[in-house]
């Protein structure tokens, strides 16, 4: 939906962009990304993209609304190759072979658009914006799933305990207690769900 607020409570790129899929669990799911600007305003809110370069972009998607569906496709594709990937392994098992491909592929192509460029400290790494590329907002995300992949934290990455929601987050807690998403909605639609049953009981 085109007003929904995006929430920022993984603690990593990658697994906010797994989050723009809400109730994962429900019978139907809440889509986030249902249009291309969606995906553009996604990564724009979360700090990864300039309000320059995201205004770029919804300039080149309108001259060209098919390639931007298609990107749109490829973002969903990849998102759930990522959420596939990641509870996986969160479960100890083999990540699925397609999916590591798909990311892979993504990471390739992302990764031709990464340049060294010079900045105050010298010199730092950055995306090349030339062009109307409209995959740019797959890049980050990619790039993010593959550092998170080999940072050694994976045992980090959780999923919220709710029933129906389903959604990811880095438990940077001292004793990895952290069982929500959030505290201020999953984990207190717990709480009052067990108040309430405790009182039917009662």
């Amino acid at each position: 939906m085109a007003d929904h607020e995006f929430r920022f409570v993984a603690g990593s790129p990658c697994l906010d962009f797994l989050n723009t899929l809400g109730d994962r669990l429900e019978q139907t799911p809440n889509e986030h990304l249902t249009a291309y600007a969606d995906l553009v305003r996604w990564i724009e809110t979360g700090g990864l993209l300039s309000r320059e370069a995201g205004a770029r972009l919804a300039r080149a998607s309108a001259r060209d609304s098919h390639a931007a569906d298609a990107v749109l496709r490829r973002a969903i594709a990849l998102r759930e190759a990522l959420y596939r990937l990641f509870t996986t392994l969160v479960a100890g098992e083999a990540p699925p072979a397609s999916d590591l491909r798909l990311l892979n592929e993504e990471l390739a192509a992302a990764m031709v658009h990464r340049r060294l460029v010079p900045s105050e400290a010298g010199f730092e790494l950055a995306w090349s914006g030339d062009g109307d590329e409209l995959a740019e907002p797959l890049w980050s995300v990619a790039l993010s799933a593959a550092e998170l992949l080999t940072s050694g934290s994976i045992a980090r990455v959780k999923s919220c305990a709710s029933d129906t929601c389903a959604w990811v987050f880095m438990d940077e807690s001292r004793n990895r207690s952290r069982q929500w998403c959030e505290m201020e909605t999953c984990g207190n639609r717990a709480k009052a769900r067990r108040h309430y049953a405790k009182s039917k009981k009662g």
